[in-house]
């Protein structure tokens, strides 16, 4: 099943990429000898995450081994269903490529062809300051999963904690919150930007799952947020917080649960008090893509999935037909196939619910631009930034300026003016008609030089040649250069496929001009 296969209107069929070009090799390297770690069984997120293969790929970077042939059939679109939860994150079954618990995850994972932006500011100051009073509104976990929703949603602790809202801290220092027990006399407890939940599950799979949403980000904050000693003592396999956090809530035990949740708030309070969350961050060189994904998706699932039916209404057959990518993908467009940085200016034609947007105003710390104009969509965008900015001072994380723009990317005013500015350039037109590329290929005449397009299709017809009929044609100035993404890339198909990278570069159009004027006045 892949992202917003609910998406896909009952009867219409996924759209298919070409058949892949697969090549077949073999590795002969040795394997190393077995190392015996002791791994604790996970229960499986009840928040649908990206498939295991994904979470695979890290654990093939970390063990080198026999790779399996692969076979030349082309894989089949997966039968889709219907589910109100993105699947933006990696599983967290597999994660952490057969690592111990006490084990702490690599902070940076740097592909050796990809620099770090070295002028990137990452944290953000501000949220660390103690005296911040500054409010930022957000939607918390016990808005949209609550004992309110009787028919979605049960007590997790049912007759110890049968309605209770707890408070969970986060890495940085902004608000001050009540603590709220709801069956005994409220407890007052003074506490720096937490998010609330309230201790329930839902009866469905597909649904949010509070629990759940609370393991995983205490993961990532332990990973990505912690010195290597604070990290190390909260896994401890034995005695570990969040060990025992997890015994506690398999074995049903509320008031254990709540008291290690306290206990969870007063230390990392005291981390952050003596400065190593600040540290840590400054020293980080880019932020690591489990990091986003969890942000993203604690904003999509607070904003977009209890709307998410808004998304189903687009008509079929027409360029107003909703797909996204997936980060992942997203993530090595922006720091493998255009080397995106932080000054440079990111945007996005056909920006949806907005996902990319925040994704490259986060992931860079660029200056960030969409345009959308199915207005469903568009609502569920300015949603999702409010979130989003309100989620990523919570994470004490700086992001770059974030514009949504509403209408026709070809008529916004906006719009045209920051494409003569922009750097990279990304157009989802997979199901776009061939009229609307046209239309916008000639808009491509005013990118700056160097300027890189990114797209499903390209926008250069196969075999395209400059001639003194077609020197106005704005095909003259792309050089195209066509790359594969494969499974768990795309919402619209788990099947590989071909997307493109265009740069403005007009040296060979100048050149043929040169030469026809030279032999021209011979």
């Amino acid at each position: 099943m892949g992202f917003f296969d609910h998406l896909q209107p009952k009867g219409c069929k996924a759209l298919k990429p070409e058949p892949p070009r697969i090549r077949k090799e073999v590795d002969h390297s040795t394997p190393p000898p077995t190392r015996m770690t002791v791994t604790p069984t996970s229960t499986r997120s009840n928040t649908p995450v990206l498939p295991n293969r994904l979470a695979g790929k890290r654990a093939r970077l970390s063990v080198k081994g026999p790779t399996s042939t692969p076979t030349s059939q082309s894989p089949k679109p997966r039968k889709r269903t219907v589910s109100e939860q993105p699947r933006l994150e990696s599983d967290s079954d597999d994660d952490g490529s057969g690592q111990a618990f006490d084990q702490p995850n690599k902070r940076i994972r740097l592909s050796e062809d990809v620099e770090y932006d070295k002028t990137r500011r990452l944290r953000c100051e501000s949220a660390f300051l103690e005296d911040d009073d500054a409010k930022f509104p957000m939607i918390h976990a016990a808005d949209i999963a609550s004992l309110d929703t009787s028919t979605k949603y049960k007590p997790a602790f049912p007759g110890s904690l049968d309605s209770y809202t707890i408070l969970v801290q986060y890495p940085s220092a902004t608000h001050a919150e009540k603590y709220v027990n709801a069956k005994r006399k409220p407890i007052w407890r003074i506490l720096k930007f937490v998010s609330r939940y309230e201790l329930v599950v839902p009866f469905q799979f597909d649904d949010f799952n509070p629990l759940e949403d609370i393991k995983v980000t205490l993961d990532v904050i332990t990973d990505f947020y912690c010195s290597a000693p604070d990290t190390a003592a909260l896994k401890d396999d034995g005695h570990g917080l969040l060990r025992r956090l997890k015994r506690a809530r398999d074995k049903g035990a509320g008031e254990d649960y709540l008291k290690l949740i306290l206990e969870w708030n007063d230390t990392i309070t005291k981390i952050r008090k003596n400065g190593d969350i600040s540290r840590t961050i400054d020293t980080t060189k880019r932020l690591d893509l489990k990091l986003i994904e969890r942000i993203l998706t604690q904003t999509y699932s607070r904003t977009v999935s209890p709307r998410v039916g808004l998304l189903r209404q687009y008509e079929n057959g027409t360029d107003n037909i909703y797909g996204e990518l997936l980060p992942k993908f997203v993530s090595d467009i922006l720091n493998k196939d255009t080397r995106l940085r932080s000054s440079d200016i990111f945007v996005d034609l056909g920006s949806g619910v907005g996902n990319v947007v925040l994704q490259a105003a986060l992931e860079v710390g660029c200056e960030s631009w969409g345009c959308e104009m199915m207005e469903n969509a568009c609502e569920l965008a300015e949603l999702q930034e409010k979130e989003f900015k309100a989620r990523c001072r919570l994470w004490g994380l700086a992001i770059g300026e974030i514009h949504l723009e509403r209408g026709d990317f070809l008529n916004n005013a906006a719009t045209l003016k920051i494409l003569q500015k922009a750097d990279v350039v990304l157009v989802n037109n997979q199901a776009f008609t061939p009229e609307l590329n046209d239309r916008l290929t000639s808009h491509f005449l005013d990118l700056k030089e160097g300027c890189k397009v990114v797209s499903l299709k390209s926008f250069v017809p196969s075999g395209h040649k400059i001639t003194s009929r077609n020197l106005n044609s704005a095909y003259n100035v792309l050089e195209v250069v066509e790359k594969r993404y494969y499974s768990a890339c795309v919402s619209w198909t788990d099947a590989p496929g071909s997307y493109f990278v265009s740069t403005k570069d007009s040296s060979k159009l100048k050149a043929f001009a040169k030469t026809a004027s030279r032999q021209a006045s011979v």
